[in-house]
């Protein structure tokens, strides 16, 4: 005997809150969200609210769904989705233009408050310490589009003493006559330009008297004559697009040693993931998380490929939206001076921040070494 199964019975549709289990993690998707500010749209078409794409965004990933053709598929084949959507089916457009809007970064930052105040109340975690830690993510980009920031230094050098040198050696010639330089050690971009467009006029002139004379020996020395000053004016337009190439890539470095050209976001770092076991670097990102608890309360990227130069920005980002709590803790990653003074000094808190060598030094072998300065 089986239980009643008919398809061709009408069902009638009810409320899929009530199939859902008490404390299935909608719910707390949805009071999460509940408690947020409401947007505000005045213009264009009705959209979809801003909360239920809030809500089906963050189901999905706590089902750690992140494709934006998922999350469509999901609003048709789960109860959860379906109950949060109310029966809405956003396409994966939608989904994929909300979650990059700019509008949304505050929301999410305000997620994190609303959900570190939600642990507090409910007893989760203590307002004592918070965990810092962080780890580094593989960027999508090609891994042999690395520019380095020695070499554009070595180049741009190169280049600067190429171009002055081939100065001097017009203005001896007498091919081209002295120009007012802003500095004696290097010629500015409108500098080589201008020298580019006197060359110009230069050749321009002896075609001038090319076309004029009717002498066939004095038209191939005037051809002559008018080779190397347009082999000149090749060479400083050469000159002008390296510089302003050189001038864009120390631009995009921005205080870095390295960028990828398909992502120059992306900074070339040592990875975890090190399957070659020969150290190659690849283009990445430092995500740095704050937790307490289990729970991620704040996080950030960042391009720098140490903890150390991140730890600073990172808790000014903390700080703007959570109150640091007394103890602030992180692996030997994080022990410098600079990061010892910002704590005690500027915020006030305690570090709990070894510094590299403090485990090492606490080994018996270490203590007893004869050889170490300190022994």
């Amino acid at each position: 005997m089986f239980k009643n199964y008919n398809m061709n019975q009408l069902v009638l549709p009810l409320d899929l809150e009530i199939r859902l289990q008490e404390n299935d993690i909608a719910f707390a998707v949805h009071h999460l969200v509940e408690s947020f500010e409401p947007f505000t749209r005045t213009t264009g078409c009705p959209a979809y609210h801003p909360r239920m794409m809030m809500k089906i965004i963050l189901c999905a990933y706590t089902q750690s769904v992140f494709s934006g053709r998922k999350i469509e598929g999901l609003l048709q084949d789960s109860l959860r989705m379906m109950w949060l959507a109310q029966g809405n089916e956003p396409s994966y457009r939608t989904i994929n233009r909300f979650r990059v809007h700019p509008a949304v970064t505050p929301i999410l930052k305000q997620a994190f408050v609303t959900f570190r105040c939600h642990l507090v109340e409910m007893g989760e975690i203590k307002e004592e310490a918070i965990f810092i830690d962080g780890t580094k993510l593989e960027a999508n980009a090609n891994r042999y589009t690395f520019v380095w920031r020695k070499s554009v230094e070595r180049y741009s050098a190169s280049l600067v003493e190429k171009s002055n040198l081939l100065y001097e050696e017009l203005v001896a010639q007498e091919i081209l006559p002295e120009i007012e330089r802003e500095s004696p050690d290097e010629l500015t971009i409108p500098e080589l330009e201008h020298i580019g467009d006197v060359l110009e006029e230069r050749i321009a002139s002896i075609n001038q008297e090319i076309e004029a004379s009717s002498d066939t020996q004095e038209r191939k020395r005037l051809r002559s004559e008018r080779k190397q000053p347009h082999l000149f004016r090749k060479k400083f337009a050469e000159f002008v697009e390296r510089k302003r190439k050189y001038a864009v890539q120390k631009e995009t470095f921005d205080g870095r040693n390295s960028y990828s050209k398909t992502d120059t976001d992306a900074t070339f770092m040592r990875m975890k993931e090190d399957h070659m076991q020969n150290g190659q670097l690849k283009p990445g990102y430092n995500v740095q998380i704050a937790t307490e608890g289990q729970y991620t309360l704040a996080y950030d990227v960042y391009p720098n490929p140490t903890d150390a130069r991140t730890f600073i920005p990172f808790l000014d980002e903390v700080a703007s939206y959570l109150t640091l709590p007394e103890h602030i803790v992180a692996d030997a990653g994080y022990g410098s001076q600079e990061n010892y003074q910002e704590i005690l000094m500027r915020r006030g808190r305690i570090p709990l921040v070894p510094y590299t060598m403090f485990q090492k030094e606490k080994t018996r072998k270490w203590r007893d070494h004869p050889f170490n300065l300190a022994n």
